[in-house]
């Protein structure tokens, strides 16, 4: 599950317990990349506000699908199995198309995201990319180039967010050893207007 040690469902009391209530899928399951949080329950809580409102508000304006093609994006490239396995069942489940689904993954992986991508969404997939790769490079040019391809300044935002948390995400997972065991794929938060709900299907 992890490199360090956590507290299972079954043993977790107070302030874990409550939050695992909170975040649970079905038959109890949490995700390991949260239980990794139970020995710092108030990391969790800021780790879950902070994905659920990044990447599951209901008033984010772009698509879902390609938010979570974002997280499949930096998760390529920093190689964090975890995150491209749970985060590409999103997509997929979004998508409702599993060709175009594969497409898609074949096409980040190969690093020519061109191949299934145009214009806007080619245009959002690249600042991904180069926000992950060298953030150090990214210029006011770069910000240009996704206003011509008709990416408003909140939808930026957005998506600045949603590379900037996986990178987080990432590291979390890459740096503790979470693994899959015994998680359910492809489970996200349910209701996007309820800040408050966390819980998964």
């Amino acid at each position: 599950m992890t490199w360090i040690r956590t507290i299972p469902y079954e043993e977790a009391e107070g302030k874990v317990k409550d939050l695992y209530e909170r975040i649970k899928g079905p038959d109890n399951n949490v995700d390991n990349i949260m239980m990794a949080h139970s020995l710092r329950p108030h990391s969790m809580e800021g780790h879950m506000a902070l994905y659920k409102n990044v990447l599951h508000h209901s008033r984010n304006t772009s698509p879902k699908w390609l938010l979570e093609a974002i997280g499949v994006c930096v998760s390529i490239i920093n190689q964090c199995e975890y995150c491209i396995e749970h985060h590409y069942e999103g997509m997929r489940k979004l998508i409702k198309d599993d060709q175009r689904s594969k497409n898609i993954r074949k096409a980040l992986e190969e690093e020519k995201p061109a191949k299934v991508f145009k214009s806007k969404e080619l245009a959002i997939i690249e600042y991904a990319v180069k926000i992950t790769i060298n953030p150090h490079d990214i210029s006011p040019e770069d910000i240009e180039k996704l206003r011509i391809n008709n990416v408003e300044d909140g939808e930026i935002l957005e998506i600045n967010q949603v590379a900037a948390y996986f990178a987080y995400a990432n590291r979390m997972v890459l740096g503790l050893g979470i693994n899959k065991s015994g998680d359910i794929i492809g489970l996200s938060p349910n209701d996007g207007d309820d800040e408050n709900n966390w819980s998964h299907s």
